[in-house]
């Protein structure tokens, strides 16, 4: 029988080794699915803390490891259609897979909420600057 230590070690494995790499690849509708039973599959944990960091995770430059979507460093977001859009994170308007910007359009200087954008609409995230 398994010592509850071993239970303790397997259990982190899981979450390190198949849950945070499938929340980087996992699509939107899916992520949302999980999100329904987040306590159940992840522990209580806060889905805004662990399933959403994780997912946008797949853009390094985008996210900070213990503080969600880095809002402190322009971004340029590349969309899969190639439209790209620069501007400031706004992690608190940044909900469940969708990321919303504070930047201006290229046609105008005014700036403004840009997205939000969907976590499977994005191709690529770098920092500007």
């Amino acid at each position: 029988m398994l010592e509850f230590s071993g239970l303790v070690a397997s259990r982190k494995a899981w979450l390190t080794d198949v849950l945070m790499p499938w929340c980087r690849e996992a699509s939107l509708s899916s992520l949302k699915q999980a999100e329904l039973d987040w306590i159940d599959i992840a522990g209580k944990v806060p889905p805004e803390k662990t399933l959403w960091l994780w997912a946008w995770s797949r853009f390094p430059e985008l996210v900070h490891e213990s503080l969600g979507i880095e809002e402190t460093t322009e971004v340029q977001v590349t969309l899969l259609d190639h439209r790209t859009i620069r501007g400031f994170p706004d992690s608190r308007a940044s909900q469940h897979g969708f990321l919303v910007l504070w930047g201006a359009e290229e046609a105008t200087v005014e700036l403004r909420e840009l997205g939000p954008f969907s976590i499977d609409q994005i191709a690529a995230v770098r920092h500007i600057g």
